[in-house]
């Protein structure tokens, strides 16, 4: 499954800007720019969390913004800003990241702020 939406105005919803998002199953592509334009490009296996925000005007015509927290270098909180399918396309790239990550075999490693455990006695764990 593939999703390409365009950046639209608050506006009516109207889809006159230059950044376009593409959403494939193993990367999500963001083009922008018109006289300078820019590609970035974020692996799916790299996509940590996702978030969906709707303020009151973006309810009203019935777009969304999307927030992925990703474990990319050059941007490590990609923004997929006033999009229509909101909630389709964010419950996508949760899917596709769990399945890109499960066919990389790469492991989520969690800090659950266990601290540093130096100054805990042995004993203290025993009965």
């Amino acid at each position: 499954m593939t999703f390409r939406e365009r950046k639209r105005w608050l506006f009516f919803g109207l889809p006159f800007t230059f950044t376009v998002y593409s959403i494939k199953d193993d990367m999500i592509t963001i083009d922008t720019g018109f006289f300078k334009k820019e590609e970035n490009d974020c692996y799916m296996y790299k996509v940590v969390d996702v978030k969906l925000t709707r303020t009151f005007i973006e309810r009203i015509f019935g777009l969304g913004t999307i927030t992925c927290i990703t474990g990319d270098s050059t941007d490590p909180i990609l923004l997929i800003k006033h999009i229509k399918k909101a909630k389709e396309i964010k419950d996508y790239i949760l899917e596709a990241s769990e399945q890109a990550r499960l066919k990389r075999r790469t492991v989520n490693m969690l800090d659950i702020g266990a601290g540093d455990m130096s100054d805990v006695e042995p004993d203290s764990f025993t009965n």
